[in-house]
């Protein structure tokens, strides 16, 4: 009988783990179907109101919602995505 050398059961193991874990953050990239249906307006609405008062699209111009986009990304968390539809949509 043949044993396996220890070596070769935990490089079995560690390339499992990390094939595991690519597929995980991979699928984790991909945008959720809910959120790539969903408009703009839709996505404005969900986001902006959680902590505040949503000010009027015409409130800044094209350029500072731009500006505003990049800043509250980061604050609500929200996708490159989800921030590309609502600044879009508040551009218009």
């Amino acid at each position: 009988m043949r044993t396996i050398a220890p070596i070769r059961v935990a490089t079995g193991i560690c390339t499992a783990g990390f094939t595991i874990l690519v597929v995980l953050v991979l699928h984790s990239c991909k945008v959720p179907q809910a959120v790539a249906a969903k408009s703009g307006a839709q996505l404005w609405a969900e986001n902006c109101q959680r902590c505040h008062n949503t000010p009027s699209p015409s409130t800044f111009s094209p350029e500072q919602w731009q500006t505003v986009g990049m800043h509250m990304q980061s604050r609500a968390l929200i996708t490159e995505d989800e921030k590309k539809k609502i600044v879009e949509f508040l551009q218009q």
